[in-house]
């Protein structure tokens, strides 16, 4: 019985030794070939829509999700102490080609140049932004491979590039600052890196998640 369980017991510490082995060669080839993450979400640059001139909106004819095209009227202002001939000032138009992911304009507010009606973004023109640690970034080039799973779409695997790496990291922008005073805890920072597809065969949602393979050798 005693050498029984002898046996049984340096079969499973054999089995935990290639096991532990096996994990720690998998994540030594990764960190070796690749840079990855899951800090990554599909974008796109956004436009906004905005009138001419000041005036009461009588008219917008656009609902999110709609396609148009640049320069298709959009909406209409009143005119008020404008010659006629100005009347191409009153109407509101795309400025590009996309679709309107946000509507904000209402009918009879007055609006004025500058103010945000509707936003607009171009589906052919996604992205990939993806965080990545500061510690990783002397790794990453411009126009290094990516793979990439968009998690809308489960296991399908995209193919993209490097475009970009950030000149500052996130925490730059962020209104609260990380460091009030009294106590300092160091935290890794992240660097947003643009990720350019390869190629566009499917309807993205710009702001859903992904996971991106860079690789780096």
């Amino acid at each position: 019985m005693n050498g029984k369980r002898k046996i049984l017991i340096i079969a499973i510490l054999s089995l935990m030794v290639v096991a532990l082995g096996s994990i720690g060669i998998y994540y030594g080839y990764e960190n070796t070939f690749y840079v990855s993450t899951d800090d990554a979400r599909i974008t796109g640059d956004l436009v906004k829509v905005s009138p001419q001139i000041s005036g009461r909106l009588l008219e917008f004819n656009v609902d999110e999700g709609d396609t148009v095209v640049k320069d298709q009227i959009m909406g209409r202002q009143e005119m008020l102490n404008l010659p006629d001939t100005s009347i191409d000032q009153s109407l509101v138009r795309a400025p590009i080609s996309g679709i309107v992911i946000r509507k904000q304009a209402n009918i009879g507010e007055i609006d004025a140049p500058g103010q945000t009606l509707a936003i607009l973004i171009d589906p052919n023109k996604l992205y990939i932004s993806a965080n990545i640690e500061e510690t990783k970034l002397g790794r990453l080039r411009q126009g290094q491979k990516v793979e990439i799973t968009i998690d809308q779409f489960g296991s399908r695997k995209f193919t993209g590039k490097v475009q970009s790496v950030g000149q500052a990291s996130n925490s730059t922008f962020a209104l609260i600052p990380t460091s009030t005073g009294g106590t300092f805890t160091k935290v890794v920072q992240k660097i947003p890196v643009k990720i350019q597809f390869d190629s566009i065969d499917a309807k993205l949602l710009p702001g859903t998640n992904a996971v991106v393979k860079i690789h780096i050798k």
